[in-house]
């Protein structure tokens, strides 16, 4: 019975001491109670991403898989970093009295951004599929999103004034992303329908506010030194929280209804029907073409033949037209 209220002892066990450094600023017990308190919202959150996708085909599910990866990628970090594991010492640029901040070395949890480095892009994909982004810009804006966290990562592991550096690098390329969602990708949704242009405002909202935040958590934990690892963990965890189970679950919930061929992601699975799904993208061109084009061929006699939208000739003289069996809309 007594294991059954054993204490966390992952401190303990891992300890706080890396290639010789000891981090004197690190997590206690309740920091790394809430660390694996967020990786299993974000494990159970996977589940239910996952199990709501079986409920559609599979080439529906594109955005359950992606968002299911998301909150499994963030619940391997949230274990490692309540395991007191994937950080490294780093002696801060700011020495603190407040007991709390008080030391010389800070522990930086390098996993986190490991997490973030496959997880942001993810999020990204999730926002500007639904907008209908151009895959030219979807991969432009992932590569800047990519430098953000880096030069956060960079930042973090310097010591020295120079870190302010690269967090200014992070947040121009930060800037950049909002700038994406909240101007580029709202417009791109607008042709898309007002049930798409719903979910992208909802989400892209969110995950906009969320972001704006995260330079100000950078500020105060790694950089400035100013609040204590415990509160760094409740931090990150509840904006982490927000911005993937949450983001994901309003996500799921928005694209219920939305059929992602209108999105572009008209997806093939192995057993569909080949005429069938030659026949439903035929009615798709029409349905662009609106079926309105119009052409007027020359026949062989002394009439002329008028072709219509569908590829149908019509001669008016004693000669037969020569239609293509399909035009091209």
């Amino acid at each position: 019975m007594a294991n059954l209220f054993r204490r966390n002892n992952a401190l303990k066990l891992n300890g706080n001491t890396v290639n010789g450094a000891t981090a004197d600023i690190a997590i206690t017990v309740r920091g790394s109670d809430f660390y694996f308190a967020i990786s299993a919202a974000m494990a159970l959150s996977a589940f239910i991403f996952l199990g709501l996708g079986f409920r559609k085909h599979r080439r529906d599910r594109v955005f359950h898989y992606i968002t299911a990866a998301v909150v499994f990628v963030a619940a391997i970090a949230y274990f490692s970093m309540g395991s007191n594991l994937g950080f490294t010492p780093i002696q801060v640029e700011y020495l603190r009295s407040d007991p709390k901040v008080h030391g010389e070395f800070r522990e930086i949890f390098w996993v986190r951004y490991i997490d973030w480095f496959i997880t942001t892009p993810l999020l990204l994909m999730d926002l500007m599929l639904t907008a209908g982004m151009p895959w030219p810009t979807i991969l432009w804006v992932l590569l800047v999103d990519e430098i953000m966290i880096v030069t956060g990562l960079v930042g973090a592991l310097i010591k020295s004034q120079y870190k302010w550096a690269y967090f200014a690098f992070g947040c121009l390329a930060l800037a950049y992303i909002v700038y994406q969602l909240a101007f580029e990708a709202r417009r791109h949704t607008k042709p898309l329908g007002a049930d798409v242009s719903r979910v992208f405002f909802m989400c892209g909202t969110l995950t906009t506010v969320l972001w704006v935040i995260y330079p100000i958590a950078w500020g105060v934990c790694e950089g400035g030194n100013i609040i204590s690892p415990d509160s760094e963990a409740v931090f990150y965890g509840v904006l982490d929280f927000l911005a993937k189970p949450c983001f994901g679950a309003l996500l799921i919930w928005g694209h219920r209804n939305i059929d992602p061929a209108r999105l572009g992601l008209s997806i093939r699975d192995y057993d569909d029907d080949p005429a069938v799904t030659a026949s439903t993208h035929a009615g798709e061109k029409r349905h662009v073409g609106n079926g309105t084009s119009s052409g007027v061929g020359t026949g062989n006699g002394a009439g002329n033949g008028v072709s219509n939208g569908h590829g149908n000739g019509v001669s008016n003289g004693h000669g037969a037209t020569h239609v293509p069996a399909e035009t091209t809309v």
